[in-house]
């Protein structure tokens, strides 16, 4: 079993305490977001590897000699300011963080993603091109891939387009684009791909790859069998099955691209329900709960 913690919340910036309690404990139990009163319980024991994925892997660095399993480190680094990412940390900090964690872990265990790319009058090609520049130049010899994606039409996407204000892509905006961040990949000697998308642009230098590929799988757990994340809906998507044990509605970054945050009335309301003696991430058990054991 390969756990993604997580896709539905950034764990590791506001709940990392939790995440290593449980370790500790031996097991975690994660809620059905469709069905709530479904309760997975995950040992430990059954996992063969971990991915994390944050925007702040500062709070990671105090826990690092706590993790029994392999894993790897995914950090979405933009070059979005405040008005995109209100309480995303100082990136020169993230970036500090992320070195340090590289130095431990190795760089073929850290990954990049420059995503989501969306288009307005202030975050133009040019100034994607200027940010992923600089970001791969202070990054390179600590990470081994940089991953991006393209801006998709969440509900939280339209709640915020006043601002986001996004411009719609033109085939030229992607030629720049994919000419440019390969070019600036090759100089420095590391792999750029994009995730999950229909614009792959290959066609311009990009690697054909997914976030978690067979061969990443392979390399982590030694297991060569493994399913493709059918839960995930996007087409394009070819990552292997992970477990995503976060909660939507719950990270406190609010970053107005974000599809974790569908609701985000309820980020505050849900945040007051995290316990740090619970199994559960938000709430606790109660006794109507159907708690049935995830196999490997």
């Amino acid at each position: 079993m390969i756990l993604n913690a997580s896709g539905r919340t950034d764990i590791i910036a506001f709940y990392s305490d939790w995440f290593f309690q449980r370790m500790k404990e031996g097991y975690l139990d994660v809620r059905n977001p469709f069905y709530p009163k479904q309760v997975s319980r995950i040992f430990f024991s059954s996992v063969d590897a971990i991915v994390f994925c944050t925007k702040n892997p500062i709070p990671l660095l105090s826990h690092l000699d706590e993790i029994k399993v392999p894993f790897v480190l995914q950090v979405t680094l933009t070059g979005y300011g405040k008005d995109i990412e209100p309480f995303v940390p100082d990136k020169k900090k993230i970036i500090l963080a992320l070195q340090e964690v590289s130095k431990k872990i190795g760089r073929e265990n850290v990954f990049v993603r420059y995503d989501p790319i969306f288009l307005n009058k202030k975050y133009t090609v040019s100034y994607h091109i200027r940010s992923f520049r600089k970001l791969v130049a202070s990054l390179a010899p600590f990470v081994s891939c940089f991953i991006i994606s393209f801006l998709d039409d969440y509900k939280n996407v339209n709640y915020h387009q006043k601002e986001l204000q996004t411009i719609p892509f033109k085939e030229e905006d992607y030629k720049q684009i994919g000419i440019a961040f390969s070019m600036i990949a090759k100089e420095h000697q590391v792999k750029v791909q994009t995730c999950a998308e229909k614009r792959n642009l290959t066609e311009y230098g990009f690697s054909k790859g997914s976030c978690v590929d067979l061969s990443l799988a392979y390399r982590l757990t030694g297991k060569s069998k493994w399913k493709k994340w059918s839960a995930r809906k996007n087409k394009f998507c070819e990552c292997v099955q992970m477990v995503d044990v976060g909660v939507y509605n719950t990270c406190g970054h609010f970053c107005r691209y974000c599809y974790a945050n569908y609701d985000e009335k309820k980020v505050s309301e849900n945040r007051k329900k995290h316990f740090l003696d619970s199994s559960l991430l938000i709430g606790r058990l109660e006794q109507d709960d159907i708690v049935k054991e995830r196999k490997s």
